[in-house]
């Protein structure tokens, strides 16, 4: 089964991007030779993850880094996006750690060799535990100890970084994480949630400003996930509570470093949970993006609720992936339409597209047809984007490889590359070869 595009596809053209990502914690493992962060608490923590696991090993990826690089470049790709893990390279004294910057700058040396370009994500949620034991996100001053890290990062790299994003998906950081509790730390208030998505924002403009200062002939911006949300029916309480949660998760986060300002949403939130913003804040967070990396897996459908404004309707009608996601490829096409039309946008990366399916290995294949299925789909639907005006530069598969899925552990299978946990042996999918083909083809052209 093969991954198929139009001759004349935009897809196709010379200077866009292909590339595979991954995050440290879901893969590096080797967790002695860093700082325990907010997910090994969180993994220690019964009942958060559902098959009971942790991330002290994942796909070992720090000790099999050499084998990794040459499975990514084995595929053919441009690049390959990944997170730096922040308690690997700064200690809880605040010293440096050579040696943690040293295996990110060997990997970043060996991708320059096989000329793959380094997307790098500078936070993947891997909060060091140090930095949360003085109150993690809700503390103002994380956000200045972030551009601290940024700084030692950006010099230590030099040129070696074609691209780096300040932070991946801070909806996650922040919703999932301290109004929804199913990430780590696992807070539910209101009140955390907005401040810590307000910090989180700052931390990116404070950032920005090191990296537009020590990497300026990178491309630097940030990760952001979107889901379009629609109403459950025609009733006017679920088009608004559509449009409440379409404010409140996903311009929430891209008006403030667009437009400097909050949605309108913000003056229906009581006073007691509205984020505490200083003067000053809002200029800092709307630094001026190179790109905007967009992370899209599905829709979100919405009815009403008093209690809490809106309430989302899980899907029951197939087809699903294997997170229980309805497959909805025309959503990456009407979510990038909408941004488009809604903001002057800056160049635009596919950072994140993919979907878990119930893999298995059966002598020495995955026949992840359903897979293949999902990329050729949502491919046309980016394509249908960039025709209908959007600039978009590059798609990223997610992910590498299979990996520590957050709260769902080791269950579920993103990866593109089959991961046996037990002898850490990788095997390439029927997607990833699919993949592979359309890489090389494209090439041939």
């Amino acid at each position: 089964m093969k991954i198929t595009l139009a001759k004349t596809s935009p897809l196709l053209r010379p200077e866009f991007v292909f590339g595979v990502a991954t995050a440290a914690f879901q893969i590096e493992g080797a967790a002695d030779s860093r700082e325990p962060c907010i997910w090994d608490t969180f993994c220690a923590t019964p009942g958060r993850i559902k098959d009971g696991s942790d991330g002290l090993v994942a796909c070992d990826h720090v000790n099999r880094w050499r084998e990794d690089v040459e499975l990514i470049a084995a595929l053919g790709v441009d690049a390959y996006r990944f997170s730096i893990a922040w308690g690997r390279v700064i200690r809880r004294d605040g010293s440096i750690n050579q040696a943690g910057l040293d295996f990110y700058l060997q990997l970043l040396d060996a991708l320059q060799a096989r000329n793959i370009k380094a997307f790098v994500t500078l936070y993947h949620w891997d909060l060091p535990q140090y930095l949360q034991d003085n109150g993690g996100w809700l503390n103002r001053d994380t956000a200045y100890k972030f551009a601290e890290y940024a700084d030692v990062v950006s010099r230590a790299f030099g040129n070696r970084v074609y691209s780096y994003a300040t932070l991946n998906e801070p909806f996650c950081s922040a919703y999932l994480s301290y109004e929804a509790g199913i990430h780590a730390p696992g807070v539910q208030n209101r009140k955390q949630g907005r401040q810590v998505a307000h910090h989180l924002l700052l931390a990116h403009g404070l950032a920005m400003q090191v990296l537009q200062k020590n990497a300026p002939q990178a491309q630097n911006g940030i990760v952001l996930n979107f889901s379009p949300c629609h109403p459950a029916s025609h009733t006017d309480a679920d088009r608004r509570a559509a449009e409440m949660a379409d404010q409140y998760h996903n311009h929430w986060y891209i008006q403030p470093l667009l437009e400097g300002c909050y949605p309108a949403l913000l003056a229906q939130l009581a006073d007691a949970e509205q984020p505490d913003i200083a003067d000053g804040d809002m200029a800092i967070i709307a630094q001026p993006l190179d790109f905007l990396g967009i992370n899209y897996y599905t829709r979100t459908v919405y009815r009403g609720n008093s209690k809490d404004w809106f309430s989302d309707v899980p899907p029951t009608q197939p087809p699903l992936t294997d997170m229980g996601w309805e497959i909805y490829p025309q959503g990456l096409t009407e979510i990038l339409q909408a941004m488009h039309q809604r903001y002057t946008l800056p160049p635009v990366y596919i950072t994140e597209n993919g979907a878990a399916m119930p893999d298995i290995l059966l002598q020495g294949e995955v026949q992840d047809t359903a897979r293949i299925s999902y990329f050729q789909q949502h491919l046309q639907a980016t394509e249908d984007a960039i025709q209908a005006g959007v600039r978009i530069d590059g798609y990223f598969a997610w992910s590498l490889m299979d990996n520590f899925e957050w709260a769902e552990g080791y269950a579920k299978r993103f990866g593109i590359v089959y991961v046996d946990y037990q002898s850490q042996q990788r095997t390439l999918k029927v997607s990833a070869i699919a993949l592979r083909d359309l890489f090389a083809a494209r090439i041939q052209r």
